[in-house]
């Protein structure tokens, strides 16, 4: 315990835990107070702003807008999961009814265009805070988070192309899939994979190496579909909400939207 208690001391003291936590460990009563008062489930909405914070010359209002597409996706999404089936037989026969069809069908251009506005405007405030320095102390933590969330909007993207079920998707998924072969150390043609092996024994092969776990077999079938909609639908939202809550309420334990430099 005393060796645990040493590390703990040392590392505190660097910036990358200044970073996460804001006000050190919980020891006194005064840190326990700070640590309830800056916990992100309490205390998410911001108290106040700065007025230059919320320029539209400046900020480009890009983090606001993915936002209200995050959630423009959420909604429409939800109406989709009503009339979709995520099964071969039926897949492609749900997307063109929802098209001509289904009552309100316009929700599923607003998903699909969404989308794509979500994707475009989520690199643009990646650029803006890039450019405007943002990412610097104190703020490298909530630019961590930031690029998950690039990730997990790409991966949204990603796994929605699939559910259409037709020519363009699948293949579409059949490339991108192929990368994950490369992947390193996971994939079975990927760096270090010849590594991974016991005597004549492979441990990752094509059976189950990344792209196998992605697709849940060998090629893009059922199972990829099924798999593909249980992450886009369930998964990554959850994962992408809760991130997104986090990244609001660290802007605000930051210093608010990040000013001109």
């Amino acid at each position: 315990m005393g060796k645990i208690k040493d590390f703990l001391d040392s590392f505190s003291g660097t910036q990358v835990w200044k970073s996460i936590v804001r006000h050190g460990i919980p020891r006194t009563d005064r840190n326990r107070a700070l640590a309830v008062l800056s916990n992100v489930f309490l205390h998410l909405h911001p108290i106040k702003v700065r007025k230059s914070g919320i320029k539209l010359q400046y900020t480009w209002c890009m983090g606001g807008v993915t936002f209200f597409l995050f959630l423009l996706e959420t909604f429409t999404g939800l109406l989709l999961m009503f009339y979709y089936r995520p099964t071969v037989e039926y897949a492609y026969v749900d997307i063109i009814d929802l098209a001509e069809q289904v009552p309100l069908g316009v929700m599923r251009e607003l998903h699909r265009w969404g989308a794509h506005a979500m994707v475009i405007s989520v690199m643009l405030h990646m650029f803006r805070v890039f450019m405007t320095g943002s990412y610097k102390p104190p703020r490298e933590f909530n630019w961590g988070i930031g690029v998950v969330l690039l990730v997990l909007t790409f991966l949204l993207s990603f796994t929605g192309y699939l559910l259409p079920w037709d020519q363009l998707a699948m293949w579409a998924i059949t490339v991108g899939s192929n990368m994950a072969r490369a992947t390193p150390m996971l994939g079975n043609e990927g760096p270090g994979s010849a590594l991974l092996s016991i005597g004549d024994i492979r441990l990752v092969h094509a059976g189950d190496d990344a792209r196998f776990f992605l697709l849940a077999g060998k090629v893009v079938g059922a199972g990829a579909l099924l798999r593909f909609y249980v992450l886009h639908c369930v998964a990554i939202p959850i994962v992408a909400g809760t991130l997104m809550a986090v990244h609001f309420w660290r802007v605000r334990k930051d210093g608010g939207i990040s000013g001109p430099l």
